[in-house]
């Protein structure tokens, strides 16, 4: 039991976590505090993960001179989502950017571009000049956390991870209670009301998708170098749905939310997987076969997890911290 809270402990503050807590902090910024139904952050993630990856592996870059790729990448993406959709209702964002999304995971996925993208195989190798830049008083070493060593490359890139979210959530949090963030709040709940006021709504949404977007990105830049691979398969629909029900889970319209819906979704996944493992893997506590077994318990692990979600929705729909006030899922 101890070491199945203890990889839960790890999944909670761990390299995927921080990834979609980033992807969710730009994506309460689109939702959230916009009311800007995005359902494309996946293709955010994508992009700000290949703009790290494609510029070391083919050209030698370091990663440090990536971080103006990265924001450069999403701010285009974003600009190329905003302008054909957003003077248009809230529905067509959505699917133009949940398409959108999928046509840059097929693109790269293409066999035409394997020499640039690695195609379905991904970019792997290009995380040497990180490695080289861990300190010295991490060098070397691995971390025990419980009953888990952490290495001393997962400990760099997560403190670089939370250094990120601590960064765009104290970004945020200024931002949202200022008057750009107020005119941000309004147009979430009444957008004619806010251009009566003379506020020009489609330059505000878009600057919301630009910075949401770049969050976004560097959320996938963390996991491609966490995972020291740049895949297609990482970056797939259900990152964004994974996505919203952190948000949710959280608190919508919430700085906080992210950050504590990230590591609780992560925690209880990571210790649903593992409990379930122990229970099929033949030894102690036996579930019935008929119920699972070995080959199908991770995807029963999300049949508990989503129904948990549901309960969630139905009883608590405004998240651990939000408020009901902060759902809109207005679509006029």
């Amino acid at each position: 039991m101890s070491q199945t809270l203890s990889n839960g402990l790890f999944g909670a503050i761990g390299v995927v976590a921080i990834a979609y807590c980033l992807a969710a902090i730009g994506l309460n910024v689109h939702f959230g505090y916009t009311g800007l139904l995005n359902f494309g952050q996946a293709g955010f993630a994508l992009v700000g993960g290949y703009a790290v990856a494609m510029p070391v592996m083919n050209w030698q870059w370091s990663i440090w001179a990536t971080i103006p790729v990265v924001i450069v990448a999403s701010s285009v993406f974003a600009l190329l989502l905003g302008i054909p959709t957003l003077r248009l209702r809230s529905d067509y964002l959505a699917i133009v950017t949940i398409a959108a999304a999928e046509i840059l995971r097929l693109l790269v996925s293409t066999p035409n571009l394997k020499n640039v993208t690695g195609s379905t195989d991904g970019i792997n190798s290009f995380t040497n000049d990180i490695q080289n830049s861990i300190p010295g008083f991490l060098k070397g070493r691995t971390v025990p956390l419980w009953e888990k060593n952490i290495s001393d490359y997962e400990m760099w890139v997560m403190m670089l991870g939370w250094f990120l979210v601590a960064l765009f959530s104290v970004v945020v949090w200024a931002l949202m209670r200022s008057p750009w963030g107020r005119v941000l709040r309004s147009i979430r709940e009444d957008e004619d009301a806010a251009r009566s006021l003379g506020k020009n709504v489609f330059a505000y949404k878009m600057t919301s998708l630009v910075l949401g977007g770049v969050i976004g990105g560097f959320g996938g830049a963390i996991l491609v170098i966490g995972q020291r691979n740049a895949s297609p398969g990482s970056f797939q629909t259900q990152f964004t749905f994974l996505t919203y029900a952190i948000v949710v889970l959280g608190g919508v319209g919430k700085v906080k939310g992210p950050i504590v819906g990230a590591m609780m979704f992560w925690f209880l996944i990571t210790v649903t997987d593992s409990l379930l493992a122990d229970w099929t893997d033949g030894s102690g506590f036996q579930l019935p076969t008929w119920i699972m077994d070995s080959s199908n318990f991770s995807f029963f692990r999300w049949i508990l997890v989503g129904g948990g979600l549901a309960l969630l929705v139905i009883f608590r729909p405004q998240g651990i911290f939000g408020d009901k006030k902060e759902q809109a899922f207005d679509v006029r």
